[in-house]
């Protein structure tokens, strides 16, 4: 990440890298440049589910962003922004960032099957990210930037595939969907400075949000789909 946006995201962001756009953004929005060090922040322990509940993980890009994007839906419980998808255990969102863990930046989403079913969560999903580009999200480049759903079990993995199967029939947009269905691997949580960032840092998300596009770019892919 530049010097610029460090500043802007504020001595707890964690030195997330951009691109060129969402600096050009930043230059002419005036963003003020300062150096500041980012204090270390444990990871935190996600939340247990109970019988009644159901986990799900997807990586969406940001992981932020997905957290905002699920919050938000009658029946999800929590959410717990993470790291998986890789072979170094409990990574730091540094490590994360050099793309040598092989983690995608992810988000695990404890839920209400009562309320919500793990295929609606699906569904959503998919309204949320652009499933046709590979190892980035709107301005985020690299690996961890996939786009993948995390399966728990063989039930959810066949859920994912027949709703992928579904949209493949429907879609929108004429590119192929490249979205990774996988079976989950470790889970490790994000630091703590991460979980609910859009709620304890709303104007700098809604920022950063806009200034790499992506509500736009979902706009153009889903239209009145796109998840909002």
């Amino acid at each position: 990440m530049t010097p610029v946006l460090s500043a802007f995201f504020g001595p707890q962001h964690p030195l997330r890298r951009r691109s060129w756009h969402t600096l050009a953004n930043c230059l002419l929005l005036g963003a003020a440049v300062w150096c500041a060090g980012r204090a270390q922040a444990q990871s935190p322990a996600p939340p247990t589910p109970t019988a009644a509940q159901a986990v799900a993980i997807f990586a969406g890009g940001c992981f932020w962003c997905v957290e905002a994007d699920f919050d938000k839906l009658p029946g999800v419980i929590s959410t717990t922004s993470g790291y998986t998808g890789g072979k170094t255990a409990n990574p730091s969102y540094e490590e994360v960032s050099r793309h040598t863990t092989g983690h995608a930046e992810a988000v695990k989403i404890v839920f209400d099957p009562a309320k919500l079913s793990y295929r609606q969560l699906v569904d959503h999903f998919w309204h949320t990210i652009d499933p046709t580009t590979k190892d980035r999200q709107f301005c985020d480049y690299g690996t961890p930037y996939r786009t993948a759903i995390f399966a728990l079990d063989s039930a959810q993995l066949a859920q994912a595939q027949a709703s992928k199967a579904a949209l493949d029939k429907v879609k929108p947009f004429k590119e192929p969907i490249v979205t990774q269905i996988l079976l989950a691997s470790e889970f490790y949580p994000a630091e703590d400075y991460h979980q609910d960032y859009y709620k304890k840092n709303a104007v700098r998300y809604a920022f950063y949000r806009s200034s790499c596009g992506r509500d736009a770019r979902l706009s153009k892919l889903w239209g009145d789909l796109a998840a909002k």
